[in-house]
């Protein structure tokens, strides 16, 4: 079975100066409380044949195990723990910063990839939490304090501010009850602020360049648009789909493999996020090509999407694809867990129901009036990464007079 806890938590819970906070208290929740010392969560559950893990996002922290069903009270007795008695000790976190400080330094600052994303979002969003990095930037990691840890786990990990979630086998009602004991007695905390801020509209284009060591050009492109809570969510599903699921997608066939222009060539749109968020793209060229060419590609596809109607084959194709992927994450408890609680999060599981038929009812008139509702050109942000060799390493005797 799946046992997991969400916290509606993330880095856009975080203030200004401070973020980094949901992803370090992330890794802190293996820290230990009293009754369970620092590391003992995983090892117990590893000791009886579970895996766990967790992730922080822009908008949740999740907390997960996969274990036997007979093995579930543990578990619970565990989460249940650390979501009132974690420890957080000083020595622990000062330890555990250092760590956060080099996962950024692998998963960011070294890799272009990461990187140019970050500056991308940087600029692409004025108000909005979303504009910060999920790590935090690295100078507020290095000055967090415990005490501003403490006061950020007092705050949003409550049990009105968490959800349970398990998939598997096992008697609801037993499990229930099991949940009511540990859980249950934890006192209710004080509802966590609600996040106010709201993006205004963009005005005209915006552009980051950035000169990186790095072996080939890079250059992403995002517009800001809805979330789930638009009626226009699953024709921008569909779009994403189209331009950059898979090898079949657009901006693959035309930049890998016709034009060849690009090593690599994707994207994402965020269904489930919280607040409006970026629909972006991005290429990687091939040895030789400048990034105006990745560019200029890029966006002529995005401008055919808005000329052209997409054929009924290739509309055709993009929903089977989103259905059969729905579909196939149903033979994954962990999977099925997932998604039960990113629906709920979003207004109730039971709008898991809903999510493909809505994507089968999108047309291809529908696709053509997003794309021109979504993407025009003063709602566009580019971010460019211009590669630079790297530094030769100082000669062993020092420079020359």
């Amino acid at each position: 079975m799946s046992f997991h806890v969400w916290y509606r938590v993330g880095s856009r819970n975080e203030r200004p100066g401070a973020t980094g906070l949901a992803h370090l208290l992330e890794h802190m929740m293996f820290k230990g409380t009293p009754t369970y010392g620092p590391r003992m969560f995983a090892t117990l559950v590893e000791q009886n044949g579970g895996q766990d893990n967790a992730f922080t996002s822009q908008d949740v922290t999740s907390y997960f195990v996969n274990i036997a069903a007979d093995k579930v009270d543990l578990v619970i007795a565990l989460e249940a723990d650390r979501m009132r008695n974690l420890l957080l000790d000083p020595k622990e976190f000062q330890s555990e910063r250092m760590v956060v400080m080099e996962e950024r330094r692998l998963r960011t600052e070294d890799d272009p990839e990461g990187f140019l994303a970050e500056e991308l979002s940087a600029i692409a969003f004025l108000a909005s939490p979303y504009r910060s990095p999920t790590v935090g930037w690295m100078e507020d990691i290095r000055r967090l304090t415990v005490d501003e840890l403490r006061a950020f786990y007092r705050t949003y990990y409550v049990p009105n501010n968490a959800l349970v979630v398990a998939a598997g086998d096992f008697k609801a009602s037993d499990l229930l009850e099991k949940i009511r004991r540990h859980f249950g007695v934890i006192p209710r905390g004080a509802d966590p602020p609600s996040v106010q801020m709201v993006e205004p509209k963009q005005n005209g284009e915006r552009r980051v360049t950035v000169r990186k060591e790095a072996q080939l050009p890079l250059v992403f492109v995002g517009y800001q648009v809805p979330n789930y809570a638009s009626k226009d969510a699953p024709a921008l599903e569909l779009l994403s789909t189209i331009l950059s699921e898979g090898r079949s997608s657009r901006l693959h066939r035309r930049l890998v493999y016709e034009q060849e222009i690009a090593l690599n060539a994707g994207g994402d749109y965020s269904y489930f996020s919280f607040d409006p968020n970026l629909f972006w793209f991005f290429a990687t060229g091939q040895p030789g090509q400048s990034p105006e060419a990745l560019e200029r590609a890029l966006i002529q596809e995005v401008e055919r999407l808005k000329s052209e109607p997409v054929s009924e084959v290739e509309l055709e194709r993009a929903k089977n694809q989103i259905e059969a992927s729905f579909v196939f994450r149903q033979d994954s408890v962990y999977s099925r867990a997932s998604l039960l609680a990113r629906f709920e999060l979003i207004g109730g599981w039971r709008l898991e129901k809903a999510f493909v038929p809505a994507i089968l009812a999108v047309t291809a008139e529908d696709l053509r009036r997003v794309a021109r509702t979504y993407f025009p050109d003063e709602r566009r942000n580019v971010g460019v990464l211009l590669p630079v060799p790297p530094t030769p390493p100082a000669s062993p005797g020092g420079p020359r007079p």
